[in-house]
């Protein structure tokens, strides 16, 4: 069984995740600003060189360099010199406002299309870690649930997608963790934004909940169910927000 993907090497390793079909500075760039967006990268945080970004995203070192500099002119990254420096992270507040405008310019067609993918993802993950998850396993997504602070919407984004992680690595599909990672980065952030609003927060630890309560059960068939419906809960709230 492969080695489960723990929250915090989970979710750093959706933002770092190779870019599909190569990358241009672009990409990168607004791949790091959904992280950032979402408190996967937070407030104060050192990211990675820009040769060792380069590698992860398997593009060329000056497209992570082109792609930092963006970042920098819009406020979202710092570079400090000297043998403490690096780039950091400095704001989530710009990066909003990049999101609301992706969804902008979505049409609901494309929308509802992107969600339908996302969705057989996503519960097709969570069928085959009802067939396969071990008692530690369900242990360790309870604990992960109920860890969540759902007073706070950047703990609830982060919450969000390790879990979705977790139950994509608990398959045991190789195929299925690698396509969730690169999900993660192109369409979650737009469908996590209902977390903005409590209730959302609320109903989102309640799926989950019952989701682990239905992997416990071995019962792939109520897990999916569950799955496919939290999701669809969250589109039709994107797509009320579009207007």
């Amino acid at each position: 069984m492969p080695t489960p993907h723990r929250p915090a090497t989970a979710a750093r390793a959706a933002v770092f995740a190779p870019l599909a079909g190569g990358g241009r500075a672009e990409l990168v760039a607004q791949r790091l600003t959904d992280a950032i967006e979402l408190g996967l990268l937070s407030h104060g945080e050192k990211l990675p060189s820009e040769a060792d970004m380069a590698r992860q995203f398997g593009v060329a070192t000056v497209t992570a360099r082109e792609a930092l500099e963006a970042l920098r002119s819009r406020g979202l990254v710092e570079t400090r010199r000297g043998r403490d420096g690096g780039s950091f992270v400095t704001s989530g507040a710009q990066a909003r406002s990049g999101i609301a405008a992706r969804v902008e310019a979505l049409s609901r067609v494309e929308i509802r299309d992107m969600a339908a993918y996302y969705s057989a993802i996503a519960t097709m993950a969570a069928e085959l870690a009802a067939d396969r998850a071990t008692a530690d396993d369900v242990a360790h997504l309870r604990e992960l649930v109920t860890a969540t602070d759902i007073e706070s919407d950047a703990s609830s984004r982060r919450g969000e997608a390790a879990f979705r992680l977790e139950i994509a690595a608990l398959s045991q599909s190789a195929r299925l963790v690698a396509e969730e990672l690169r999900l993660q980065a192109e369409f979650a952030p737009l469908l996590w934004l209902s977390l903005k609003e409590q209730p959302h927060r609320d109903l989102s630890r309640e799926s989950h909940l019952a989701v682990v309560a239905a992997i416990e059960e071995f019962d792939g068939g109520l897990a999916r169910q569950l799955t496919a419906r939290h999701i669809m809960h969250s589109v039709e709230w994107l797509l009320e927000a579009k207007g």
